[in-house]
């Protein structure tokens, strides 16, 4: 091969090279798959890892940690480490009448710690008195009771880090795969073992990772092209709500307490109220709630948690066709009344918040001003019939709509008895057919 020729030849590889690089950074999530994210509206995320024993912060009790603690941590604390009372199927049941859509599980988080049979380090489940696989039975749990399968992921890696004799930091340069050759080829190893081992799963959460052009973003679209990355290509506000909705599909994490670990002491709950008026909040804004649970080191979830989420359930059991398959309305809310509507605009959801105790059989009206009644349009009451308040014939619960000067009038009476002392804490929700907002 002639000079020329050799340098055209290399001229093409090169260019080859680059078309291939450019049509990895191109890899995106699939537009459909993120339109069906949007109708989940609800996830339970899962922090869990063998320092759930010690009750501290999930891994980051290792950043500024002297030798003696890395070394008890890393080769102590994994040899007590026996979740006996590991039961997912009944994870998976409290979530699902929870009105969960989807679980995201921590398969490793900051620490290196991976809670599945692994061939890329010794630091893994199978290293401790449980020695089984956790994220099988998981997987296989979310798919019996038909709920979507997320795992969560850390590209971080203290354990790596201490390996290659590096100072545990989160952030530095050393500590990102893309400046750690090392570092890159071990987290690809082993996303390589998650995304072919379990099957099609539904949505990865890519923590530390959050660009889409990140290469175990791109990894990911490469293992499983209809896989959704939600952190690394969405935006996945943390403990926080925005005030505006935000464009496209996106997802609001948040902790039941203040830890999204175990935490047996010194922890404050939020409420069943304050959670289910976060969740209006979000699905108004037109994202997604992932709200965590921290089970024990056992394997139970805590009771405190375990109640929250039996709050929402009936809560979510009455009006869950107001949170799945929505969209955000063009207002959001009127003061204390929040919106969303069906996919096909059809129905528009009024969240009546900040009731206080709302006794049964009481009548309460609501001027909602942005809102005009088409010919036709009609009221109802999620959950209840509008036509029987137990125990007070005489009382009528049927619902009315009016219209007004301005916006229209609805007239309605609380009458399903879900709580024994007959007052109920928590929103009601009205679906309004044959209204539209106001220009």
């Amino acid at each position: 091969m002639g000079k020329r020729a050799r340098t055209v030849s290399l001229l093409l590889a090169g260019l080859m090279v680059l078309c291939a690089a450019a049509n990895a950074q191109s890899l995106r999530n699939d537009a459909a798959r993120e339109e069906a994210f949007m109708d989940w509206g609800f996830g339970v995320f899962i922090h869990w890892s063998f320092d759930s024993q010690l009750g501290t912060v999930i891994s980051h009790s290792m950043v500024g940690a002297n030798d003696k603690y890395l070394d008890r941590f890393i080769n102590e604390l994994p040899k007590t480490f026996d979740p006996d009372r590991y039961d997912p199927d009944a994870w998976v049941k409290l979530f699902k009448l929870a009105g969960a859509k989807y679980v995201v599980f921590t398969t490793k988080h900051h620490s290196g710690f991976c809670m599945w049979d692994t061939a890329t380090t010794d630091f893994n489940i199978m290293n401790t008195p449980h020695n089984k696989d956790i994220v099988a039975p998981l997987v296989a749990a979310c798919r019996k009771n038909g709920l979507k399968v997320g795992f969560y992921f850390s590209p971080e890696d203290f354990w790596f880090l201490r390996k290659q004799g590096k100072t545990i930091r989160r952030r530095a340069d050393y500590a990102l795969p893309g400046n750690n050759p090392g570092l890159l080829a071990h987290d690809r190893a082993q996303m390589k073992e998650l995304l072919t081992r379990y099957g099609p799963i539904d949505m990865v959460f890519l923590d530390g990772a959050q660009t889409d052009d990140h290469p175990i973003v791109q990894y990911v679209h490469e293992l499983q092209p209809e896989c959704l990355v939600t952190r690394g290509e969405m935006e996945t506000p943390e403990q926080r709500i925005p005030e505006a909705p935000l464009p496209g599909p996106w997802e609001a994490c948040f902790t039941l307490g203040t830890q999204w670990h175990f935490k047996p002491t010194n922890e404050e709950y939020k409420s069943g109220t304050e959670l289910i008026e976060m969740l209006i909040s979000v699905r108004a804004k037109g994202g997604n709630l992932l709200l965590n649970i921290g089970p024990e080191p056992n394997g139970a979830i805590p009771f405190e948690q375990e109640r929250r989420l039996r709050e929402l359930a009936i809560w979510m059991f009455v009006n869950d066709e107001a949170i799945h398959g929505i969209r955000p309305c063009p207002v959001i809310r009127e003061g204390d009344v929040w919106y969303t509507q069906s996919r096909d605009g059809k129905s528009i959801y009024a969240f009546l918040t900040k009731q206080g105790l709302w006794p049964r059989g009481e009548r309460r009206s609501f001027r909602l001003e942005r809102l005009e009644a088409k010919r036709g349009a009609s009221v109802a009451v999620l959950g209840q019939n509008d036509i029987v308040v137990e125990y007070k014939p005489d009382n009528d619960p049927t619902p009315t709509l009016k219209r007004t000067e301005k916006g229209i009038e609805i007239s309605v009476v609380r009458a399903q008895r879900l709580y024994n002392n007959h007052k109920w804490p928590n929103p009601i929700v009205v679906k309004l057919t044959n209204v539209k907002f106001s220009d």
